[in-house]
């Protein structure tokens, strides 16, 4: 009995006793990498994040464990939606702009707007070595080797690429009263006579032009639809078309549902998709809205994005609807809210329904202005805008603002991952104007332009306003994903900044 008794103790004790005569435990343990670490420091410039909700307006840094977990964000960082190596920069052109607009054609040539005003007109820059050199081509008054002329004047320059054929359209605004439309279909070595439109409203203001395939063209494959600003909420934006090119338009009509009230007549650029349906933003009376015309700019239907989501009230902001079409047509729109953030959504079905709308604004961004959008294959988007961290009113550091773009490659993920690029150093800032984003500034005037290239590499025009010159400058990826095609790593372009303006 004894014995037993020792034997039940004894087995009783020795496991406690086991653990500590074991070997000190020497393993090492290996930390997964996170799908963050691209083996080199990530620029200060470029931020992966998660986009802000309607009860959390704010972005969610996608590196920071924590913040991940308090915004109760699952990441899902597979397929498409995932990180890759992102750098930008800015190269100077050495001229002057006003409300920049860009387009790009299938070689890769890159065409910017230059403002002269009066006398002069608008004239053309070309790049042809993706944005390091630049040179004037026109068109010229009296005439250049074709002979075409050019209108003399021009209060909102304005150049669009067509997706479709590659015809740069020139398209400018004479005197509030008439727009001329001049092209080129050799990336800008020569230009038509000067097509005027046909308009019987006035002013004509705050003009935008786009095309899309569609049965209704006499004159090659695409019609081109133009619309303007009225001046008046009451008459709304009115609209043409035309069905030969660009050389004969309708006559105006309203851009809106007939019979329908509208409380602006401002909007954005036009966007068209390759299945023949063009958009527009403008507010409707309840909330940002995109008007849609599947009949090749005749008549119009109005798709209200929000009504949980007021618009801004100042003017810069309220009117920059901006759409965009992927090569699947769906339908991206982004704004400014009335908390001086950008926000965006997204519709799969032409506009008839949209995504519950993502504050989409780079983290330690306070206020946003003048939005751009721009998409490629499916689910890959570009939204640019210029946002402000400090306002230099509080005299604080790194005040200023900066020209961003906000990158997805999988936009229809159930939490897209956003990477955010600001294209200039904070102690480089484009303008310093307290509320550049709500009002006209230097070169910005009332809106910036954003594109993407045959690779799928986005660009943005904006304007370097602080030496009091304006100078266009133009945004880009110098490393980072393709927005068309195969979803890869561009290849790498070289740094710019600062020491690239010329003005």
């Amino acid at each position: 009995m004894q014995k037993a008794l020792v034997l039940i103790i004894a087995f009783m004790i020795t496991p406690a006793l086991s653990g500590c005569l074991q070997p000190e435990d020497k393993r090492t343990i290996v930390e997964e990498p996170s799908i963050f670490d691209f083996g080199r420091l990530n620029p200060s410039t470029t931020w992966y994040h998660y986009g802000g909700t309607l009860t959390r307006p704010y972005a969610v840094d996608a590196t920071n464990i924590t913040a991940l977990s308090e915004a109760n964000i699952s990441t899902n960082l597979i397929d498409n939606n995932i990180p890759y190596f992102t750098n930008a920069t800015y190269y100077g052109t050495g001229f002057d702009t006003f409300e920049p607009t860009i387009g790009i054609t299938s070689s890769g040539t890159i065409l910017f707007t230059n403002h002269n005003g009066a006398g002069d007109g608008t004239h053309i820059i070309r790049s042809l070595d993706q944005g390091q050199t630049w040179e004037d081509v026109g068109p010229f008054l009296g005439g250049d080797e074709g002979g075409s002329g050019q209108t003399p004047n021009s209060n909102d320059p304005y150049i669009y690429v067509d997706k479709f054929t590659d015809r740069i359209v020139k398209f400018d605004m004479h005197a509030l009263a008439v727009i001329n439309v001049e092209y080129s279909d050799n990336d800008g070595d020569s230009w038509s006579i000067p097509y005027p439109t046909h308009g019987y409203v006035v002013p004509q203001d705050h003009q935008t032009i786009a095309s899309m395939p569609h049965s209704n063209a006499i004159s090659g494959e695409v019609v081109y639809v133009y619309c303007i600003n009225t001046g008046s909420a009451a008459a709304g934006p009115q609209c043409s078309r035309s069905l030969d090119g660009g050389q004969t338009w309708d006559a105006q009509r309203a851009g809106y549902p007939i019979g329908t009230s509208q409380c602006s007549g401002l909007h954005a650029h036009l966007a068209g998709g390759l299945d023949g349906n063009i958009y527009r933003g403008n507010p409707s009376c309840s909330g940002p809205a995109v008007y849609r015309s599947v009949d090749g700019g005749y008549t119009w239907t109005e798709h209200t994005i929000t009504t949980e989501l007021g618009m801004h009230p100042a003017l810069q902001h309220a009117h920059e609807i901006a759409t965009a079409v992927d090569d699947e047509g769906n339908l991206y729109a982004t704004w400014i809210a009335d908390d001086y953030m950008i926000w965006y959504s997204y519709s799969r079905d032409q506009g008839d329904s949209w995504s519950e709308p993502m504050m989409i604004a780079a983290p330690g961004v306070t206020e946003t202005g003048f939005p751009t959008i721009f998409a490629g294959s499916e689910g890959r988007v570009v939204i640019g805008y210029i946002g402000e961290v400090n306002d230099v009113e509080t005299n604080a550091t790194n005040s200023g603002w900066s020209g961003y773009m906000a990158i997805m490659t999988d936009a229809f993920a159930e939490n897209p991952l956003i990477t955010s690029v600001s294209v200039n150093d904070p102690d480089d800032p484009l303008d310093i104007t307290s509320d550049c984003g709500a009002r006209r500034c230097g070169g910005f005037g009332d809106f910036i332009d954003v594109e993407l290239d045959d690779q799928g590499r986005p660009w943005i025009a904006l304007a370097h306003n602080t030496a009091g010159f304006d100078e266009a400058i133009i945004g880009t990826l110098t490393e980072g994903p393709s927005l068309y095609g195969d979803l890869m790593n561009l290849e790498m372009l070289p740094a710019g900044g600062p020491t690239t303006l010329k003005l």
